[in-house]
């Protein structure tokens, strides 16, 4: 008993359901190899961008760093330093009226840490569906399949088991494939999770230290300047 003997024999709704439960697994293993992609990839561009940007002379070569940079660290050094020096540019327009200078640079953070973190939640609800709805899928099959060994018992009057062998085998197949497309699909879910939070954890420690330099070394000087103290020693006394 075969895939090929399912879409040989099989009526429409089970070559249906067998299509919906291929293209899940597509699905799912391509999201399993993004995933894989995405987070080594982010792994290695935040830690080649820590060491340089911490490394900085100053806030000016440190922007220039994290503009170069692809790492989702990069994108929220930029956030922090533009918007402060944004807020800083209008403090006594509206900004400065409307909130102080740490309000101000917290929530820019903030905004730029859930945009990173909406990248990588991405794929991960589509992976969660395929894992709690294809065992149902293949279920569906399963019963479809004994719905059918069941007439060909009424019609043949008779129960041996070339008359039920065809049909069960179907069913079967439909229960195995509705597994092998969810397993997978949980298995790389929980992983993804787990991966996204040890990211997300990298991030919230990054602007944390990002925020308490900024607030503190550039804090002094109305603008950010090329005489603001080394990063990693401003973010160490932070």
């Amino acid at each position: 008993m075969s895939l090929d003997y399912v879409f040989a024999q099989g009526d429409a709704v089970l070559i249906a359901v067998f299509l919906i439960l291929v293209l899940m697994s597509v699905a799912t293993w391509y999201l399993i190899l993004a995933g894989i992609v995405l987070v080594r990839g982010q792994r290695q561009a935040n830690r080649r961008f820590l060491n340089r940007f911490w490394d900085a002379r100053d806030v000016a070569g440190a922007e220039q760093i994290a503009e170069q940079s692809r790492s989702p660290l990069a994108r929220i050094a930029v956030a922090g330093i533009t918007g402060l020096r944004h807020y800083r540019e209008r403090e006594h327009v509206r900004l400065g009226d409307a909130c102080s200078t740490d309000e101000f640079l917290g929530r820019t953070l903030r905004n730029a840490m859930n945009s990173e973190n909406a990248r990588l939640q991405s794929g991960l609800t589509l992976l969660a569906s395929i894992g709690s709805t294809a065992p149902f899928v293949g279920l569906f099959g399963t019963v479809w399949g004994i719905y059918h060994a069941l007439l060909d018992i009424a019609a043949q009057g008779s129960a041996s088991m070339e008359v039920v062998a065809g049909p069960l085998g179907e069913a079967l197949i439909a229960t195995a494939a509705g597994l092998a497309a969810a397993i997978p699909a949980v298995l790389a879910y929980n992983a993804r999770v787990r991966a996204n939070r040890v990211l997300m954890d990298e991030q919230d420690a990054f602007a944390h230290d990002l925020h308490a330099f900024l607030m503190t070394g550039a804090g002094i000087s109305r603008q950010l300047t090329l005489n603001t103290p080394p990063l990693r020693v401003a973010a160490e006394g932070a």
